[in-house]
């Protein structure tokens, strides 16, 4: 029974802020601190906005009318809850790996073995996925600017083509990006941000000419219902926000710089949804939006009379991809880092090149696997392992700030969640009442792919933590 005990207590140890905070500090395993608060905010908006605007905006038209502008604002405030508690826990500890390394914090080893082997899964497969979309969105650029495709033979994963050569090349490239350095990803970053914006307040500013108020009413055909299956749709377009936290440690000014970022970005991007959804109801109606596979370009053709817009649209989704590979891609390098770092996986990966200051190994060995994967593998059932996996890792954040709100209610806080424990609780019933929604196979796959890395963890992660070596 002693034994028993002593497992338990070895599997669910946890590491304090200080020596996490400590370990960022270790030679040749120290992440540069060059990033600011507007280079972050743009992390966070480059890894939310993506196709997520461009398309699933459609969709929600199809369940909720023009009560599609309702849902936005409801899925945006199902997301700042967690966000909240992101925040608290950024501020607190300003150290790479996000709900990985809040875990580790609160709730004990296992159970951050457990949602880290999760992120990396959902890093690397939400990756592949946006690096094929990109692949598509490629032709719909090249269509619509000059009139020819790419041979789907060599533009598609199997069993539509054969390679998706250009979800490999923007691999590659975000790959060789990242490994350069933090201060060049973000700028690059900020300029994709600054284009897909623009974009987007182009289709504004033509909507706001042609909008027919009649496409308002009824504002609501299906009833509330309808409002919150959309939301619950249009949930996962706000996915993205939570990548901001992997650059903790990257951070100038982590304790100001952070809740800035992650609250922000999440404004940001919510002001940004409902402007876009009045403007494409407004002009084009609920039906045209639900009936197209390119909402936007629809809307500002059927509705504005601008046939030319497409191509504007085609380039905006294609920069808005090639910014959330980056963000998605950066994140799963940092959480990987640290996992590394703190020994349950190889810590040589861990090692930084002595100029670039980035763990470059890792990076590309990362960035080669994902491209394979983009490649070859169909993605198309898969792909939901994503939706599942962040929403565990937002039940985990939210948990973690109650825990460490009993465990240690001293720890500075340079930011601290509202009308605590409230905010969280509802984090956390937000989370668990999407998860119940996933279908049963998307959990058999989840499940699965954790016994796998608990068998990982059995094998090499308890044996060689730092926990067992000091």
């Amino acid at each position: 029974m002693v034994d028993s005990l002593g497992m338990r207590r070895r599997l669910f140890a946890t590491r304090s802020v200080d020596s996490l905070v400590a370990d960022t500090e270790v030679d040749g395993q120290t992440l540069k601190r060059a990033v600011g608060p507007v280079q972050l905010t743009a992390l966070g908006v480059g890894a939310v906005i993506g196709t997520g605007i461009f398309v699933v905006i459609g969709e929600g038209a199809g369940l909720a009318g023009p009560g599609v502008i309702l849902a936005f604002v409801l899925a945006g405030l199902a997301c700042l809850f967690s966000a909240l508690s992101y925040a608290e826990l950024a501020s607190s500890m300003p150290v790479s790996g996000s709900a990985y390394t809040y875990t580790y914090a609160t709730l004990g080893e296992l159970v951050a073995w457990i949602i880290g082997w999760d992120l990396i899964l959902e890093y690397g497969v939400a990756v592949a996925a946006i690096a094929v979309g990109w692949g598509g969105n490629v032709n719909a650029f090249l269509d619509a600017t000059f009139g020819f495709e790419l041979p789907a033979a060599i533009s598609q994963s199997p069993p539509d083509g054969t390679v998706n050569l250009p979800a490999v090349a923007v691999v590659l490239m975000i790959t060789a990006l990242l490994a350069l350095g933090v201060r060049e990803s973000a700028r690059a970053n900020l300029v994709m941000v600054v284009v897909k914006l623009a974009v987007l307040i182009f289709f504004i500013i033509v909507a706001c000419t042609a909008i027919n108020t009649a496409n308002f009413t009824p504002l609501l055909p299906n009833g509330g219902d309808g409002v919150v299956s959309a939301a619950a749709l249009i949930f996962f377009a706000f996915i993205g926000f939570d990548a901001v936290t992997t650059g903790s440690e990257e951070a100038r000014n982590p304790a100001r710089d952070l809740p800035i970022a992650i609250i922000g970005s999440l404004v940001v991007c919510t002001v940004f949804y409902v402007l876009v959804s009045i403007g494409a109801v407004g002009i084009a109606g609920a039906g045209v939006l639900s009936g197209s596979d390119a909402p936007l370009a629809a809307a500002l053709s059927d509705g504005a009379g601008i046939t030319w817009a497409a191509a504007i649209l085609a380039f905006g989704a294609l920069v808005a991809i090639t910014s959330v590979v980056l963000v998605i891609l950066y994140g799963q390098t940092r959480i990987f880092f640290s996992m590394c770092r703190d020994g349950l996986l190889p810590r040589r990966l861990a090692t930084l090149h002595p100029r670039l200051g980035t763990p470059v190994v890792l990076t590309v060995g990362l960035g080669l696997l994902i491209s394979v994967l983009a490649a070859l593998v169909p993605l198309s059932e898969i792909v939901r392992l994503t939706n599942i996996g962040t929403l565990f890792a937002f039940v985990l954040v939210n948990i973690g700030v109650l825990v460490l709100r009993r465990t240690r209610p001293d720890m500075p806080r340079p930011y601290r969640v509202p009308f605590a424990p409230v905010l969280p609780l509802l984090g956390i019933v937000f989370a668990v009442y999407l998860m119940i929604d996933l279908p049963g196979s998307t959990w058999l796959r989840f499940g699965l792919w954790l016994l796998a890395g608990l068998l990982i963890y059995a094998v090499y992660g308890y044996r060689h933590s730092r926990l067992r070596q000091q």
